[in-house]
């Protein structure tokens, strides 16, 4: 659904969730999320690296994202609906052009906490490549499943507009709605998943990374690759692994990472079901079939996010949707993972994460590969964002 991951957040899995509600303009006081945030008007020349970014680089992310946008049950569609219009009539290549768009459409806001902080954490993800199988072999024996039957959403907001943000899953015990297996209970054999393995593949903790990421490519034997991503959860929070073993005093620190982790798995195999079940969450996934070839999202190439939409490597980011509304271009300034040197870029917020909570909160997608995994591992920065809210639709507010 992943930072430098340092103990509290080798997490940030971005699992689905459904975009936050938004009315057309005028902007009302509930068409942006609720949380706490405020939000103030700037120039486009106060935001660090606006005039270097070569934005024309995040164009296919917004145009596929307008796609999602502008289909006719979407509640932002009002908000965006002019700025998607006029980006059909663009040269991709044109780089001034696409300046010009961003600039004329858009106006930025600083987003800035609850308490007035405009500084934040920026972690990172990725998308992992594992090794697998459709059945069972002495190398492939770890099962990814896919959502079981009796696992239940539990929808209150009707009547308790206060769980808007929960996530609610559970099961039917008797005439009780009872929590949901947690990831021990489920790796028992309590819950009904044995007709439901997708893949089989072969390290329980790149098993394990894979729901914290959520989604990534599996290659089977014949050398064919395919997609898996997110489909449910079980509704318990995540525990950051990491964290227990910091506590424990098995590792410092500065290796509660993903690469410290599955060396501590390597150490100790015996002990390692027992580390990963101290996280009850447990993620379900799906088969998402390919693109369609030449299409726009063949092009990108990249794992569906929430928006439904597939991710660009470095120009894709999972916010809080409380405080980003999800589609809405963000402008992002940070540093690359344990440096100083500048990562300052326009991003599309397409995503979510369980563990991505806060007005001035992102989860950077590195894309595909064993150098996303290594950025992805190591990232937890401070950053801020600015939101690029379309001109006429009123300022946002929270």
């Amino acid at each position: 659904m992943f930072a430098a991951v340092a103990l509290v957040s080798l997490v940030a899995g971005c699992a689905t969730v459904r975009p936050p509600t938004v009315a057309p303009p005028p902007v009302a006081a509930s068409a942006v999320p609720s949380l706490p945030a405020t939000y103030r008007q700037v120039a486009f020349s106060a935001l660090p690296g606006w005039n270097d970014d070569r934005l024309q680089d995040v164009w296919p992310a917004f145009q596929v994202g307008c796609r999602a946008l502008m289909k006719p049950a979407s509640a932002t569609r009002a908000i965006f609906e002019n700025a998607c219009a006029d980006a059909n009539a663009l040269d991709p290549r044109d780089a001034a052009a696409i300046r010009a768009f961003f600039e004329t459409h858009f106006s930025p806001y600083e987003v800035a906490a609850a308490g007035g902080s405009t500084v934040g954490m920026v972690t990172g993800y990725y998308e992992p490549l594992l090794a697998g199988g459709r059945a069972p072999t002495a190398r492939f024996v770890v099962p990814l499943y896919s959502a079981p039957d009796d696992l239940l959403t539990v929808d209150l907001t009707v009547l308790y507009p206060e769980l808007k943000d929960k996530r609610l899953r559970g099961r039917v015990d008797g005439r009780k709605v009872v929590p949901y297996w947690t990831r021990a209970e489920i790796e028992g054999g309590k819950a009904p998943v044995a007709d439901k393995v997708l893949f089989y593949v072969e390290d329980p903790v790149e098993a394990f990374f894979l729901e914290i990421q959520g989604s990534g490519r599996v290659t089977l034997a014949d050398g064919s690759v395919v997609r898996v991503g997110y489909a449910d959860q079980n509704g318990h929070p995540y525990r950051s692994i990491g964290r227990v073993l910091v506590d424990r005093g098995e590792i410092t620190l500065d290796r509660a990472s993903m690469q410290g982790i599955r060396e501590w798995g390597r150490q100790h195999p015996a002990e390692l079901p027992a580390l990963l079940d101290e996280n009850p969450s447990y993620v379900f996934f799906r088969e998402v079939p390919p693109p369609i070839p030449g299409s726009l999202e063949a092009k990108i190439d990249g794992p569906f996010g929430t928006l439904g939409v597939p991710l660009l490597a470095g120009r894709a980011i999972a916010v809080d949707t409380r405080s980003i509304p999800l589609g809405a271009p963000v402008y992002l300034a940070t540093t690359y993972p344990l440096s100083t040197r500048p990562l300052e870029r326009l991003t599309m917020a397409q995503d979510t994460g369980g563990a991505i909570r806060g007005a001035v909160r992102a989860d950077f997608f590195w894309g595909f590969g064993d150098d996303a995994a290594r950025e992805a591992g190591r990232m937890k920065q401070d950053g801020r964002m600015w939101l690029l809210w379309p001109k006429g639709a009123g300022p946002p507010s929270s």
